[in-house]
C-alpha cells in the first residue's frame, strides 16, 4: 500500500467535497472516474486509509472491482488538489473516451460469440484449463504472484502453484523478479511494483459496455497487438491479454492510450495490477471463463 506523503491534520471537508461524496454515480455512469476525482480533492484533508473508507462508504451498493478504490486513491496522490487552486484537473496523462469512435467499432465489429469462434484453441468442455493456459503463457519456472483476493496472495514458483490455480481469482500478468519487494511506504510484501518484472502481457479491461461491445473493442485492438486471451471477469467485463514482451514502454503506452480512448480502464497499465486468473474462480464461485485462447501469440 502507498502511504500519504506527510501526516494529515484532521480538518473539516469543504462543502464541494462533501457534495461530491454525497452524489456518486452508478456503475456504468462514470463511477470509476468519480473515485479518482474525489480522491484528488480528499488527499489534502485525510490519510490514505481514511479516503478509502470514505469512498467505500459513499459507493456502498455499487459493484466495485478488486482494488479499484485503492488504485484510484494511489493514482490520485500524484496529482492531488492543493487548496486555493482550481479543483479541476487541467490535463490528463490519458486520452478521453472517444464515444463516437467506440460506437462505430461496436456497430461494425463482432460480438462475444464471434470472438469465441475466432479462438485458435476452443476450451468448450467443463474441465479446468487454468494450469495449461498458465503453462503456455509463462513457460519454465517463473515466479508468479497469484491470490484469492487483493489481501490474500503469494508469490511462488510455477511448480509450487501447480494444481491450485483454478481456485484463485487473481494473477499479476508478468513474472516477478523476487518473492518479496518493498511497498512505497517501505514495507515488505510479496505483491509490489518493485518485485514485478518487465511486462509480459498488457491487459485491457473495460469499465462499461455489454460483453458483445467489449468483444468488438478487443478484436479491433488485436489489429495492433497480438491478442492471446479473453477472460470473463465472472462479473461484467472481459479482460483482453495482449502479448507485449520486449516492446518499449513508449510503444506500449501509445497502445494503452488508444485502448483508453476506446473505453479501457487505465488501472491495468500499472505493472503490478492484479487481473483475473484465466479460468479461475471469482469470489462467490463464478467461473472466469476463457472465451479466446491463442497460445501461438506468445511466440
Amino acid at each position: 500500500m502507498i502511504a500519504s506523503a506527510s501526516p494529515h491534520i484532521w480538518r473539516p471537508l469543504p462543502q464541494f467535497v462533501r457534495d461530491m461524496l454525497s452524489a456518486p454515480p452508478q456503475r456504468g455512469g462514470g463511477l470509476h472516474n468519480w473515485l479518482f476525482r474525489t480522491a484528488r480533492v480528499l488527499h489534502p484533508f485525510r490519510s490514505r486509509e481514511e479516503i478509502i473508507d470514505l469512498l467505500r462508504n459513499a459507493a456502498h451498493g455499487e459493484p466495485l472491482q478488486v482494488g479499484e478504490i485503492e488504485n484510484a486513491v494511489d493514482n490520485a496522490a500524484g496529482c492531488a488538489w492543493s487548496p486555493g487552486t482550481s479543483s479541476t484537473r487541467t490535463s490528463s496523462p490519458w486520452a478521453a473516451v472517444d464515444h463516437s469512435k467506440r460506437a462505430e467499432i461496436i456497430a461494425n465489429g463482432p460480438g462475444l460469440y464471434d470472438l469465441w469462434e475466432m479462438s485458435p484453441r476452443l476450451l468448450d468442455d467443463e474441465g479446468s484449463h487454468s494450469e495449461k493456459i498458465i503453462d503456455a503463457l509463462f513457460p519454465g519456472e517463473p515466479l508468479l504472484c497469484c491470490g484469492q483476493s487483493n489481501s490474500s496472495f503469494a508469490t511462488r514458483t510455477r511448480s509450487e502453484w501447480r494444481g491450485k490455480l483454478s481456485a484463485l481469482q487473481l494473477i499479476v500478468p508478468s513474472p516477478m523478479t523476487s518473492v518479496h519487494g518493498k511497498t512505497k511506504e517501505g514495507n515488505k510484501s510479496q505483491h509490489t511494483l518493485s518485485n514485478t518484472g518487465p511486462r509480459r502481457f498488457l491487459v485491457v479491461e473495460q469499465d462499461a459496455g455489454l460483453p458483445d461491445e467489449q468483444a468488438a473493442v478487443l478484436v479491433h485492438l488485436a489489429k495492433r497487438a497480438p491478442l492471446v486471451l479473453a477472460v470473463f471477469s465472472g462479473g461484467k467485463s472481459i479482460h483482453g491479454w495482449f502479448f507485449c514482451a520486449g516492446q518499449t514502454e513508449e510503444r506500449l503506452r501509445a497502445f494503452m492510450n488508444f485502448a483508453v480512448e476506446l473505453g479501457a480502464d487505465r488501472a491495468t497499465w500499472t505493472r503490478s495490477q492484479f487481473v483475473r486468473m484465466p479460468d479461475g474462480t471469482r469470489e462467490g464461485g463464478a467461473r472466469q471463463t476463457v472465451y479466446f485462447f491463442n497460445p501461438e501469440g506468445v511466440k
